[in-house]
């Protein structure tokens, strides 16, 4: 339910209150949990409580006098339109003349003034940037702010799902493997130990999974691993006998979750205990009180490369995930061809009932994102009942969905004429698919970053001075979250390079406001493509398996071996996925995957 400009006004009231207890002149409210996730539990969900926005993320600053909503440009629609009319001004990260926080505060606040935090929701890199920059105006950060337990009176509690493992058959390693490899891997760091505070990679490294956070299957839980000891902090109302047995096989012992900060405190000196700096908060890090040494973590890169048997999981799992969205649009279609009603909500209600049928589906990997029309045009668009749309003939339908079976996560994106799609719609589409086609079948040198990689995307857009905000492509987990690291396909440098087995999405668009929405969006793998005297090239093999939509193809502005590639792709769903379906369904299917001309 949206909340009410007038609610959101009286909480923000409440709020400043408190601050003028605490003697604070401004408060940072950061859209997440002391695991610093970009998905989160509905206790954490603060920003949410506070501004009415319900996007993935963005950050928020309130001062004695005035609001202020940091969002990414995947959200300036839906902010905007969040955040109507309840005074919160919308910053729009990327822009010119739109300051950082950091800049914001500095030329907003005076000396002597103080900035109030909760230490467990800043990584120490971002705490220790913003102290440098609010210290040099000789403005104080107090990183021990804690109000949303008295201003938020009906707060949820911590959630205590219960967990389970997740099977070595699926996951391809065990956890006392990983655990002797993270050791190693601690002692070349230069480290005694290792303190992640990560979910997905407690999760990952320790095969367990449970139901804590909304379409990540994670547990809510720090984890310390010493040279011989390795210590879970977790509810120990989650835990079951076989995952208790599961863990002690592999040398992990528990302890209650909020017994962490403690057990760092206590942690001899002598000890080095590696953080992340981009994933360990200031929080963990002052409860070292200086026996700490701050790098990469140690579990990110193994947990991006997967293993053989998790890549032939990706490749089972997107063959039935295909059959599920071909099911699903054949129905989207048989509806609206015939005259029927259909809305967004009901659209993203046909996709999941369909997932839902699979024997290894657990959950959706991600809200679905269902926008008709003008809504196809918010990045992040996700319908509620308010704002739910009717779909009609003569425009298109992007559909963004995804979920996560036992044997990997998937995401896709298909953009859907409805009726007869115009001239525009065509000429952009196809556009956005010569871009998506570079990146498919992009070869390059070991070592070559996404950001290197990500203008081949734009470039047919940017021809036509059109062109997108969001990343090109982000790293996927398996049976995880649907978002990681370390490598990605965007602008900024993320300095990763593509590695053979990393799962990344290949996912341009383009936006036209109040018109319409395209993304094309499959997953690849990358895979080595040759050995030459130059040494050793990459590439990406396609994963995804779902016919895109013919009828927007515009053949005049393709190349030749543009058209090859989409209908050596649509042979390839139609052989993989047809065995699935039954003989309507292969009928509809080889029409849609027929060779362009």
């Amino acid at each position: 339910m949206t909340t009410s400009p007038s609610t959101i006004i009286g909480r923000l009231d409440a709020y400043r209150e408190d601050m003028k207890s605490a003697g604070l002149q401004a408060s940072i409210v950061p859209r997440t949990d002391p695991h610093l996730s970009e998905y989160i539990s509905s206790h954490w969900h603060c920003v949410r409580y506070l501004t009415g926005f319900t996007g993935s993320a963005g950050t928020l600053v309130v001062t004695l006098d005035g609001a202020y909503l940091w969002v990414d440009s995947r959200y300036f629609l839906q902010g905007e339109q969040q955040t109507r009319d309840t005074g919160i001004t919308l910053m729009k990260e990327g822009l010119p003349g739109t300051p950082t926080i950091a800049g914001f505060l500095t030329s907003t606040l005076k000396a002597g003034d103080t900035v109030g935090i909760d230490g467990l929701l800043m990584s120490v890199q971002e705490a220790r940037s913003l102290q440098g920059a609010l210290s040099a105006r000789d403005i104080k950060l107090d990183v021990n702010y804690t109000p949303m337990d008295r201003v938020w009176a009906d707060r949820p509690l911590l959630p205590q799902d219960p967990v389970f493992i997740h099977d070595e058959k699926y996951a391809g390693e065990s956890a006392a493997s990983k655990l002797a490899t993270l050791r190693d891997d601690i002692a070349k760091a230069g480290a005694d130990a290792f303190f992640s505070s990560a979910l997905d990679e407690i999760a990952w490294v320790l095969n367990l999974r449970s139901t804590d956070v909304p379409c990540n299957p994670v547990a809510t839980s720090f984890l310390y691993v010493g040279p011989s000891e390795a210590v879970l902090f977790i509810d120990p109302a989650k835990m079951t006998a076989e995952a208790n047995d599961y863990l002690a096989k592999a040398g992990v012992s528990t302890r209650p979750y909020g017994e962490a900060l403690d057990y760092l405190k206590g942690i001899d000196s002598s000890v080095k205990v590696l953080l992340s700096g981009s994933k360990a908060s200031w929080g963990v890090m002052t409860a070292l009180d200086g026996h700490y040494v701050i790098g990469e973590s140690p579990l990110q890169l193994p947990k991006a490369i997967k293993n053989a048997v998790q890549q032939e999981g990706i490749r089972q799992a997107h063959v039935r995930d295909g059959a599920a969205m071909v099911k699903s649009i054949i129905e989207i279609k048989h509806i609206m061809d015939n005259g029927g009603e259909l809305t967004e909500i009901g659209v993203a209600e046909i996709l999941e009932r369909n997932r839902r049928k699979d024997g290894l589906f657990f959950d959706l990997s991600f809200e679905s994102i269902c926008g008709f029309g003008p809504n196809g045009a918010i990045v992040h668009y996700s319908a509620t009942p308010e704002s739910d749309t009717r779909l009609e003939l003569n425009n298109l339908l992007l559909i963004d969905s995804g979920a996560n079976y036992l044997d990997a996560t998937t995401d896709i994106t298909r953009t859907i004429a409805l009726g007869t799609p115009s001239a525009d719609m065509r000429h952009d589409f196809t556009l956005v698919m010569k871009g998506h086609i570079a990146i498919a079948t992009a070869i390059f040198p070991a070592g070559t970053r996404g950001h290197q990689l990500d203008a081949m995307a734009r470039m047919p857009l940017w021809k036509e001075g059109k062109s997108y905000l969001h990343g090109t492509g982000h790293g996927v987990g398996h049976f995880l979250n649907v978002h990681e690291g370390p490598q990605s396909i965007r602008l900024n440098d993320t300095m990763a390079p593509m590695m053979p087995g990393m799962l990344t999405s290949n996912e341009p668009g383009v936006y036209l406001e109040g018109r319409y929405g395209i993304r094309c969006e499959n997953l690849v793998l990358t895979v080595p493509a040759m050995t030459t005297e130059f040494g050793d090239f990459l590439g990406f093999e396609t994963v995804t398996m779902c016919p895109f939509d013919r009828v927007l193809f515009d053949t005049e502005i393709m190349s030749e071996a543009e058209i090859e590639w989409v209908n050596l792709y649509h042979r390839r769903v139609y052989d993989n996925v047809a065995p699935l379906l039954d003989e309507n369904e292969r009928a509809w299917l080889a029409e849609a995957c027929a060779p362009l001309k």
